[in-house]
Order: structure tokens, then C-alpha cells, then sequence
């Protein structure tokens, strides 16, 4: 059975960080695009960033030279450090895994709330 489970959310300051982890079970990780997105009630889930199974790594603008993805093979687990927060970066963060050949083959996590308020 197929896991991705979150963990790092939390409630942080304006211009704090927080590094969120998802690990994964279930999968042979090194063969699966790894990303995050997030979901504001009621709005449509967006990609945060995402790193494919050779590293190449993705960013949405929005947090293009504040976050970074990146992924560990061993462990299973793909993390994103969030830097210089803002209180728009207040969403559910959600682990995404998709297999590198067969996009069907596509899993989510529960997701963690990360909340940026002062």
C-alpha cells in the first residue's frame, strides 16, 4: 500500500521558515517525480515545486529564491524548505509522487497546514 505522509507544518512568523518532509512508502522512490503543492479552501491545488528522479527541479514563481526542493533516495523522502514566508504561502501543503513512465501512477498525501501569521 502506497503512503506519502507529511510532516513540518505549523504556524510560523512572517519572514520565518519551516522545512516540511514527506516520506514515502509502498513506491520504489528512485523510479518517481516528487512534488508539493498547495490548496487554499476553495481554491485549486497549485504546484509549489517539484524535483524529477534525476533532480532537475521546478519552482512556481511565487517562490522561486525563498523554497527548496529536494529529495533523498535512501531515506525516501522529498523535503521543502520554505524561507522568507509570507502570509499568501498560508495553504495545505500536499506531497505529490508520480511515476516517471506512467502518470497514472500518481499518489497523494494527506497534506500539513502551514500557517504564516503574526
Amino acid at each position: 500500500q502506497v503512503q506519502l505522509v507529511e510532516s513540518g507544518g505549523g504556524l510560523v512568523q512572517p519572514g520565518g521558515s519551516l522545512r516540511l518532509s514527506c516520506a514515502a512508502s509502498g513506491i520504489l522512490f528512485s523510479t518517481y517525480d516528487m512534488a508539493w503543492y498547495r490548496q487554499a479552501p476553495g481554491k485549486q491545488r497549485e504546484l509549489v515545486a517539484a524535483i524529477t528522479r534525476g533532480d532537475i527541479t521546478n519552482y512556481a514563481d511565487s517562490v522561486k529564491g525563498r523554497f527548496i526542493i529536494s529529495r533523498d533516495n535512501a531515506k525516501n523522502t522529498v523535503s521543502l524548505q520554505m524561507n522568507s514566508l509570507k502570509p499568501e504561502d498560508t495553504d495545505a501543503y500536499y506531497c505529490n509522487s508520480r511515476h516517471y513512465a506512467n502518470a497514472r501512477r500518481e499518489y497523494w498525501g494527506q497534506g500539513t497546514q502551514v500557517t504564516v501569521s503574526s
